[in-house]
């Protein structure tokens, strides 16, 4: 019951890390491309189409942090001293696009300035994230149970690929969205940055798919081994239909399918990750039932995360489905 209670919680926190990298991460793409956007009218209408969601998007990175302390506490104690230089900077990032979120309504004269740190904070925060995600995969040094390595082995030729990797992915799934949820000229412009930040995407996956496999024997092992390779090739094959079908719908200006097909590539990649981890949370040095928590605070976790689980599904749900359609020019004022 101990090896079902740990990978059940393996899958939460896997889906609350998904949940707020597809959520939070369109709304970053917004800001990264904010720049290339009209000044007016256009950011206005850009910004407008994820205030009612940008927020609550958040809620997913509190449960994907806080679920991995309590149902994981010794990976929490083992990983964070190991980037906690990318985690303190990606968190003033997000602090700092939220405030620029706001200010930027509250003045003219200033707005041009909150529109830099609008850019500057979302593009932070997600180039954080994808260094996180690279220090992590490279393998952090372990003695015993503790973090054994120094303050700057976060930062790597790998990581730094990573990072910008997350924000080329972040930019096509900010793209997509607009693309989905504008018309006329703005739509026709974002429509051209899709094909961009898609074509920058499908350059990243592959350089870091690439790279991965050589990091650590185990990942070479996972990847290539016979018979094991049979099944991890349908995933590059799989990431290879969705981009050609993700091509084809820009070029046949539908509106909806490039934003689902830009999510179906990082589920993809998510998956390859879980591939290449499963079944260790620290790389080479801590699988997830030796970093897992006592069976009974597993259990009384489990009883609330069944409770508040569909609540938060439920209210994001709702809002989505409340500000379906078109954005227009009416909004956060």
């Amino acid at each position: 019951m101990s090896f079902d209670l740990t990978f059940l919680w393996g899958l939460i926190l896997a889906f609350a890390v998904f949940a707020y990298v597809v959520l939070d991460g369109f709304d970053l793409g917004i800001g990264i491309l904010f720049p290339l956007f009209p000044a007016g009218e256009g950011r206005n209408r850009a910004m407008n189409s994820i205030a009612p969601v940008w927020d609550g998007n958040e809620t997913w990175l509190i449960l994907g942090g806080g679920g991995l302390l309590a149902a994981f506490p010794l990976a929490y104690a083992v990983l964070m001293p190991a980037i906690y230089a990318p985690v303190i900077a990606m968190l003033l990032g997000l602090v700092f696009r939220g405030v620029a979120f706001e200010f930027r309504w509250r003045t003219k004269r200033g707005a041009a300035w909150w529109d830099r740190g609008f850019f500057a904070g979302s593009t932070l925060a997600a180039f954080c994230q994808g260094v996180i995600l690279g220090a992590i995969l490279q393998g952090v040094k372990v003695e015993g149970r503790a973090y054994a390595g120094g303050w700057w082995d976060w930062l790597s030729p790998f990581s730094l690929l990573t990072g910008a990797s997350v924000v080329a992915g972040y930019a096509l799934l900010g793209s997509a969205w607009l693309v989905m949820k504008t018309e006329g000229e703005l739509q026709s412009r974002v429509r051209r940055y899709t094909g961009w930040c898609a074509a920058a995407t499908l350059a990243a996956i592959v350089a870091v798919s690439l790279a991965t496999p050589f990091l650590k024997a185990d990942y070479y092992q996972r990847w290539f081994a016979w018979p094991g390779v049979l099944w991890t090739a349908q995933i590059p094959v799989l990431v290879a239909i969705t981009a050609i079908l993700l091509f084809w719908m820009l070029r046949r200006k539908a509106e909806v399918w490039p934003f689902l097909l830009s999510l179906a590539l990082f589920a993809f990649s998510f998956i390859g990750l879980g591939v290449s981890f499963y079944p260790y949370i620290v790389p080479e040095s801590i699988t997830l039932a030796e970093a897992a928590a006592p069976e009974s605070s597993q259990i009384f976790m489990l009883i609330g995360a069944a409770i508040l689980l569909p609540v938060v599904l439920a209210y994001t749900a709702h809002a989505y489905w409340i500000f379906r359609g078109k954005t227009g020019d009416e909004g956060y004022h």
